[in-house]
C-alpha cells in the first residue's frame, strides 16, 4: 500500500511539473489517503501481533 502512495505522489510530482494541477492535486489526495490507510492497518496488525505473541508465550510458559 505504501508502494502505491509513492507511486501515485510521482504521478502527482508529473503532472504538476507538465502544468496539471486538478490531476497533481487528486494523485496527492489519494497518496495520502492511502498512506493512512497504511498506518491504520500496520498499528492494527502490531497491536493484534502483540497480543497473540503474549498468549502464546503464556501458553509455553504453562507447560
Amino acid at each position: 500500500m505504501i508502494k502505491l502512495a509513492l507511486i501515485c505522489l510521482v504521478i502527482a510530482l508529473v503532472a504538476a511539473i507538465f502544468g496539471f494541477g486538478g490531476v497533481s492535486g487528486a494523485f496527492v489526495n489519494i497518496a495520502i489517503a492511502l498512506f493512512v490507510i497504511a498506518m491504520i492497518l500496520f498499528v492494527v496488525f502490531l497491536v493484534l501481533g502483540l497480543m497473540a505473541g503474549k498468549k502464546v508465550k503464556d501458553t509455553v510458559d504453562r507447560m
